[in-house]
């Protein structure tokens, strides 16, 4: 007899055809051959006028695509151009394929080789959806609301060709919890004896008026009836979200001892609805949408992280916050550029006693129950001004269009006017950051967000700030709680904070959607980049010794590869607490910016 599959299930797979199977295939093995050559990995050999080849291990197999190789080895490769052969008969790409045909070449080790095909396969799962769909166009996005375009993203991170692994997720949770997937869910509140869990709170708070504010006082009524219904005292515990998934994937089980001795209480669903942002394990709050992000661990491996929290860490996240905001908003040059952090102001973070006993290192077993809650840019609007993520800068739709390309058209101002105005709001604040207050922050797209007026940049929002931000400066005092983000690595290795988070990670991406949808060259957008340092720098006199100390305009910088760090050790990417320590370099970058040292080569003027 044969069992029919629930049409629930059937809905799981329907994306998953052999058209955008094609599509989404070669779009990842054009990926992969960009970020790969890149990084280093594979060395394609010229065969003619901007034409090159690979080959695969056995040499059985021939890559051949054009390409024209950008500022930073940066390799831009149409789309079309990507030919897969073997003894003369042409081969559709298969980006899985790819990976086992180079597996020697891309150092892909025994161990780390299907863990790494199956984030592959799940990040080609997700990208048939996003192609499936009907998504709207870039046109459509850049009057669209803040939320339709946190979830109309299609690509993740620029540099990671496996950058949506998700391990965990099953095909139903995709369609529930993906940020793409757009499914509006309520998340699960839990009650945490205070033996073992710990609150953190702003100076600007308190815990009565934040579960006030967040659950209301009705549902906060009823979840102190259902403890004293159990014979508990409310008062002996505090509330905390937690993600549906991550309650009945781990903390069901992995904590089932705590539950039943009632140091841990299920009380349900709240009454909010909320959206997976693109992080995945934070929600925007769709029912009342000026209350805060809240941010909870979720135990799914991505990118080389089990995407818990710890909850060592959130002892500290809203001093950490309150001391960076309070600099922020201190420092008059940051103000004058619109520059502000969303504060993470409340942490609750739970220590499960068996895994504490069990292990001395801050792995993933110790981080699978903590939340946070950030504060909402919304509250930041002023008339006229939308939001706007900054992953929607190199963002392309279905069609291949980029939203930047639709943003500056629809501004009517030149190319060189709306990225010099961009500059002036993103990277001249990381700028003071780094040179006046020896402050880093993770600067990617997904990490900021973006303030727009009439289709232009007026300012930016940092976020993801405790987890993220480092000290450079031992000698800066710290309360003894921060202890942690003072973040000791030697000289030469600081400006990398600016030439591999800013530079390569994120805006040579962007520089070369200008060059090809803009006719805006990389030569150009450089130009801008270097503009931008020297107003700043001109700017800020007193701080001389400090640009010679950290030369943006240096020759060239050491290539930290990200790809090769997720390769490596594709579970446990990177130790937080050194991270220093683990980077996987692959020789130097020529700088764009060295050509522009002296400020007389960059003049306003184009």
């Amino acid at each position: 007899m044969t069992r029919r599959i629930p049409d629930s299930q059937l809905a799981d797979c329907l994306h998953l055809n052999p058209v955008v199977w094609q599509k989404v295939n070669r779009l990842l093995v054009r990926k992969a051959l960009s970020e790969f050559a890149h990084e280093g990995l594979i060395t394609p050999s010229a065969i003619g006028a901007g034409q090159y080849q690979i080959h695969s291990d056995d040499a059985q197999i021939t890559y051949t695509f054009k390409a024209t190789i950008l500022s930073l080895n940066h390799w831009h490769i149409p789309l079309d151009s990507i030919v897969k052969q073997s003894a003369s008969q042409t081969l559709p790409l298969d980006a899985l394929l790819f990976m086992i045909e180079l597996r020697e070449t891309l150092k892909l080790k025994p161990n780390v080789l299907p863990v790494y095909l199956d984030e592959i396969s799940s990040t080609l799962y997700g990208s048939a959806y996003k192609h499936d769909r009907n998504a709207p166009t870039a046109l459509e996005l850049i009057d669209a609301d803040f939320q339709v375009i946190e979830t109309a993203m299609s690509e993740g991170h620029p540099c990671f060709v496996a950058n949506n692994g998700r391990l965990g997720f099953d095909a139903n949770d995709y369609l529930r919890y993906a940020p793409e997937a757009a499914h509006p869910f309520q998340i699960v509140w839990l009650a945490v004896h205070k033996e073992r869990a710990t609150l953190s709170l702003s100076e600007t708070l308190n815990y009565n008026q934040l579960i006030e504010e967040e659950l209301g006082a009705a549902q906060l009524i009823e979840f102190n009836q259902q403890l004293s219904a159990l014979g508990l005292d409310a008062n002996d515990y505090w509330l905390m979200p937690a993600h549906p998934w991550q309650w009945q994937n781990k903390l069901s089980m992995a904590f089932a001892a705590e539950i039943a001795q009632r140091q841990i209480v299920f009380l349900g669903q709240g009454e909010d609805l909320y959206l997976a942002q693109q992080s995945i394990r934070a929600f925007f709050n769709l029912s009342a949408p000026h209350k805060r992000y809240v941010k909870t661990a979720l135990s799914v491996l991505n990118m080389g992280f089990m995407r818990g929290l710890s909850p060592y860490y959130m002892l500290a996240t809203p001093a950490i916050n309150d001391w960076v905001y309070a600099l922020v908003e201190g420092d008059a040059y940051l103000q004058s550029k619109g520059f502000h952090i969303l504060r993470e102001v409340a942490a609750i973070g739970y220590r499960n006693p068996y895994y504490e006993a069990a292990m001395t290192e801050n792995n993933a077993y110790k981080k699978m129950l903590a939340a946070l809650w950030r504060e909402c840019p919304l509250t930041h609007l002023r008339e006229g001004e939308k939001l706007m993520t900054m992953t929607a800068l190199v963002h392309l739709d279905n069609h291949g269009r980029a939203l930047v390309a639709e943003l500056i058209q629809a501004s009517g101002v030149s190319v060189d006017r709306w990225i010099n105005d961009y500059l002036e709001a993103y990277f001249a604040p990381l700028l003071h950051c780094f040179y006046q207050h020896d402050l880093i922050y993770m600067p990617h797209g997904e990490n900021l967000i973006l303030v727009l007026k009439s289709h232009q940049v007026a300012r930016v929002l940092m976020k993801d700030i405790a987890e993220e931000v480092g000290i450079l400066n031992p000698a800066v005092e710290l309360p003894e709680l921060m202890q942690r983000v003072s973040t000791h690595i030697p000289d030469e290795m600081k400006t990398l904070c600016l030439f591999i988070d800013v530079f390569d990670g994120y805006l040579r991406h962007l520089a070369a959607i200008l060059a090809d949808q803009c006719q805006y060259s990389a030569e150009q957008f450089w130009h801008a980049v270097a503009r931008c340092t020297h107003r700043y720098q001109a700017s800020q006199p007193q701080l001389q010794a400090q640009f010679a100390r950290y030369d943006l305009f240096a020759d060239d910088f050491a290539h930290s590869c990200l790809n090769r760090l997720q390769m490596a050790n594709n579970t446990h990417m990177l130790n937080l607490e050194d991270p220093a320590s683990g980077l996987q370099m692959a020789g130097r970058l020529i700088n764009p910016l060295a050509q522009w040292r002296d400020p007389a080569s960059t003049s306003e003027s184009q």
